[in-house]
């Protein structure tokens, strides 16, 4: 089977479900068409076997021998030529669904990549991951049942045409017997349709749920949470399970209206031929002809109701893709340049010199987290990266020269070594080996891949969920080393280790930057006192700048909040 083919660049501006699922059915034409093509020539192979059977019985009753084996060697020839076409139309199948479902993935992968912080802010968890638990495979459903349903539309014309031309009444019946049972099954795709998207949205927010309920199962343990959380978690599944009963009783209804209506057109069609054929209308080998196109068409027509519920489960599925999709980043981009220099936030007055280490200190967290993400362009302000405005810069450029690293990062799952070395996921070019290990080094992260017992090639967890939160902490400022930006921010780096190892890192931190922009946001006395300039602020404000030590003697707001009132 061929390889997949890449999503398009970009993100197409898609306003609808049915544009986007008219979009994807585009991008796949050839693969659609052809699968189509042997689809109806798989059902019109099955539409010819009926008529060849006929003439077999009719060979048979007149005692010919060699119109007997005719029409058996057209049979059999029929069977290889079926046999052909439903194994390349299965492998069609597999491939359109593989390739509307995953070019979904890559489209709201690539979406999630160009959004960033944007995203957490206007979605769930849950909703996202849901797009690729359920969404993909509804998506991929729809673009697969086009295939067969194509073939099975033709496959009805065509018995339809062959009844009409053999026997008036019978083809008529056909004829008008399959709308009236496609309009039957209407009525019931609107509140499938409904019901549906109720539970999509029930599962996304469950999603969520158990992901807050995992990532901070630690701290529920902590305070005897566990019970309220499980009883909520329990209470919001009910509430899916029900949405999902709701939806089964329509799914079972049209379930039913496949058997039914076919069965009672079969019933009718063999009825009325076996009438004929008792008043010598029409040969006997006819009747039986007549008996196996009806049976014949439960096929089609399953296959019919079988596209309705999957259109309609792919058009709910598309929706929460559009709606992802449709989401804009709060941060734009320009097309200007910088050839870098001096990084200052007009709002806040923090000024960050070139090729120096240094802190901030603000008497609230909050305000140190919201000036490295406006120095970061991570939320709006008037920030200048050497002449130009950073908001004039491409998003691209200022995230791979400018990198704030915060607590609330996270380990990806694979090897560490690919987790600590990001650039290019191997750590296998000029030099990166010795990186990581130096970053370790100065993270004081040496005895944390030590303990491993593949070291650097250990598989990680989850979020890193086996280690601590000092280790975590630790290991995250490796990668930020790593990284090796031209300006590095860091966001209390050292608030989850013990003293010692605070201590360490701070020595180490200020020699391995020497020389190369650095700004720590945090109010670490240990930390502070290796920096080469602090700057503090206060209600969002620069108070005062100058070294640690001039600070503790000359500004009493410093000194409290740094070293938190004691002394």
């Amino acid at each position: 089977m061929r390889s997949l083919p890449e999503a398009d660049p970009g993100v197409p501006d898609l306003r609808s479900p049915f544009r986007y699922l008219w979009w994807n059915a585009r991008r796949q034409a050839t693969s659609l068409l052809a699968g189509i093509g042997y689809a109806t020539l798989w059902w019109l192979v099955q539409a010819l076997m009926p008529a060849v059977l006929g003439q077999g019985v009719e060979a048979v009753t007149a005692k010919d021998t060699g119109a007997l084996l005719t029409w058996s060697a057209i049979l059999f020839g029929l069977g290889l030529v079926q046999a052909f076409t439903g194994i390349m139309r299965h492998r069609m199948a597999v491939y359109n669904w593989l390739a509307a479902a995953y070019r979904t993935v890559q489209l709201t992968t690539r979406q999630a990549t160009r959004l960033g912080a944007t995203l957490p802010k206007r979605l769930s968890t849950g909703e996202v991951v849901s797009v690729g638990n359920s969404d993909i495979a509804h998506i991929g459903s729809s673009m697969d049942i086009l295939l067969r349903g194509t073939g099975s539309v033709v496959a009805i014309v065509t018995v339809t045409v062959i009844l009409i031309s053999t026997s008036l009444p019978l083809g008529l019946l056909v004829l008008f017997g399959v709308p009236l049972m496609a309009a039957a099954v209407g009525p019931l795709l609107r509140p499938l349709h409904r019901r549906q998207a109720r539970q999509r949205e029930l599962t996304g927010e469950l999603s969520t749920r158990a992901a807050d309920i995992v990532a901070g199962l630690r701290v529920l343990r902590g305070i005897g949470g566990e019970q309220v959380f499980a009883a909520r978690y329990q209470e919001e599944s009910q509430r899916v399970r029900r949405a999902g009963v709701r939806v089964a009783g329509v799914e079972s209804v049209l379930e039913g209206a496949q058997i039914l209506l076919p069965g009672l057109l079969i019933a009718i069609v063999t009825g009325v031929g076996a009438s004929f054929a008792v008043a010598g209308q029409i040969p006997t080998g006819q009747l039986v002809a007549f008996y196996l196109y009806a049976v014949f068409l439960i096929g089609p027509l399953r296959t019919l109701t079988e596209a309705a519920d999957k259109l309609t489960k792919g058009h709910v599925a598309a929706g929460r893709v559009i709606r992802i999709l449709s989401i804009e980043p709060e941060i734009k981009g320009g097309k200007g340049s910088s050839g870098g220099g001096v990084l200052r936030d007009s709002y806040s007055g923090v000024t960050v010199q070139p090729g120096v280490l240094t802190a901030v200190a603000a008497s609230t967290p909050e305000d140190a987290a919201a000036i490295a993400d406006r120095l970061g362009r991570y939320a709006g302000g008037d920030v200048t990266f050497g002449p130009a405005e950073l908001s004039s810069l491409p998003v691209d450029e200022v995230r791979r020269r400018i990198l704030v690293a915060g607590n609330d990062a996270r380990l990806f799952t694979g090897r560490l070594r690919e987790e600590l070395d990001v650039r290019d996921g191997s750590g296998a070019r000029d030099g990166g080996e010795e990186r990581v290990l130096e970053a370790l080094r100065v993270a004081c992260a040496e005895d944390i891949v030590e303990a491993l017992p593949g070291g650097l090639d250990t598989w990680v967890a989850e979020a890193g969920r086996e280690f601590s939160g000092g280790q975590q902490q630790r290991l995250r400022l490796a990668r930020a080393l790593v990284a090796d930006p031209e300006v590095l921010i860091l966001v209390e780096p050292t608030s989850a280790v013990d003293a010692h190892s605070e201590a360490r890192i701070a020595e180490r931190l200020a020699r391995s930057r020497a020389g190369r922009t650095t700004l720590v946001c945090t109010t670490s006395p240990l930390v502070l006192d290796r920096t080469d300039h602090v700057i503090y602020v206060e209600n969002g404000r620069v108070l005062a700048e100058g070294t640690h030590r001039q600070l503790l003697d000359t500004t009493p707001e410093y000194a409290a909040t740094v070293t938190r009132g004691e002394g």
